[in-house]
C-alpha cells in the first residue's frame, strides 16, 4: 500500500493520535526492539499507527521496507525471498538483544527465513493474519490449501512484467471489508504490485533453529486473503505459544490499530 496523505491521516483518525504521543517518550532499554515486516502489496508506511503507539509504550520500533516497493524501488526480476530476509537481518544488525518480529500476511514467510538464519537475533515471532509456513512451503503453494480465501479471482500474475496485480475493483472489499468508508475509499489506489518471484520461493526452516523460536498468532476473523479457517490449519499444523483474535478483515493495523498493538505487546512480554 503507497504511503500518501490520505493514509496517514487516516492512521491518525484510527490510532487516536499516537504520533503525538511517541513523541514525548523514549524507549527503555529494557522492552525488545519489536520489528515490523508488512507483506505483499503493502509497503512498511502500513505500520504508522502501530509504529507510533508502540513508541509511546515505550519500544524500540523498526518498521522494514522490503526492496521492490516505491520506498525501496528495484527491479522486479532482483527481488528475491533471500533479499527481503537479508533486508530484515540487516535491519537487526544494530539491536544488541533479540528481537520481537512481526509478520503480515506474507511477511510471515520472511520472518520465518529470518527465524533461520538468525534465532538468536530473535525473541518472538508474532504471525498476523500471517502465512506460517514448514519447509518448503511458499505463498503460492500455501495459498493453494486455502478454499476459503476470496483473492484468487482477483489476482493478475503479469509474467512479463514479474509482478502480481490485485484487480482495482476487489481491493477495498479484500483488504479492508471491516473499514469505515473513507479507508475503503482510499485503499484501491494505495495498495501496490508486488514482485512475483518471492511469492512462489519455498521457505526452508527446520525443527533445530527455527522450531525452537517462540511464536504467536493473531487471527482475524473477517479476513478475506487469509480465510480464518486456514489461519486455524496452519496453527494447527505449526503450534504456537499463544492465539489472540481480533475482529478483523485482512489489515487490523489500519482498522484496529489499538487491538494490533494490545496483542504485539502481549507477545512481547
Amino acid at each position: 500500500m503507497k504511503l500518501s496523505s490520505t493514509i496517514i491521516a487516516l492512521s491518525a483518525l484510527l490510532s487516536g493520535g499516537f504520533a503525538n504521543a511517541a513523541d514525548k517518550m523514549s524507549a527503555p532499554a529494557t522492552k525488545p526492539t519489536i520489528a515490523l515486516v508488512h507483506g505483499a502489496f503493502e509497503e512498511a508506511g502500513v505500520w504508522q499507527g502501530v509504529e507510533a503507539k508502540l513508541k509511546a509504550d515505550g519500544y524500540p520500533v523498526l518498521a522494514i521496507e522490503l526492496p521492490g516497493r516505491p520506498g525501496a524501488p528495484m527491479s522486479p526480476a532482483d527481488v528475491s525471498l533471500d533479499l527481503y530476509r537479508d533486508t530484515v537481518l540487516k535491519a537487526l544488525a544494530a539491536t544488541t538483544s533479540p528481537a520481537v518480529l512481526v509478520g503480515h500476511s506474507f511477511g510471515g514467510i520472511t520472518i520465518s527465513a529470518v527465524a533461520e538464519a538468525a534465532p538468536e537475533k530473535v525473541k518472538t515471532l508474532v504471525y498476523v493474519a500471517a502465512y506460517l509456513p514448514r519447509d518448503g512451503d511458499s505463498l503460492v503453494s500455501m495459498a493453494q490449501h486455502d478454499p476459503d480465501a476470496k483473492i484468487g479471482a482477483h489476482l493478475q500474475i503479469r509474467k512479463e512484467q514479474g509482478i502480481a496485480v490485485v484487480e482495482y475493483a476487489a481491493r477495498a472489499d479484500l483488504f479492508a471489508n471491516d473499514g469505515p468508508a473513507p479507508l475503503r475509499a482510499a485503499i484501491p489506489d494505495l495498495v501496490i504490485d508486488e514482485p512475483l518471484i518471492p511469492l512462489a520461493t519455498p521457505v526452508h526452516v527446520t525443527d533445530a533453529r527455527f522450531g525452537h523460536v517462540d511464536k504467536v498468532y493473531v487471527h482475524t476473523s473477517k479476513d478475506q486473503v487469509i480465510s480464518p479457517a486456514f489461519q486455524a490449519a496452519m496453527v494447527s499444523a505449526t503450534p504456537v505459544r499463544s492465539e489472540t483474535t481480533l475482529a478483523t478483515g485482512h489489515t487490523p493495523f489500519l482498522t484496529d490499530p489499538a487491538g494490533l498493538v494490545d496483542a504485539i505487546e502481549k507477545a512481547a512480554r
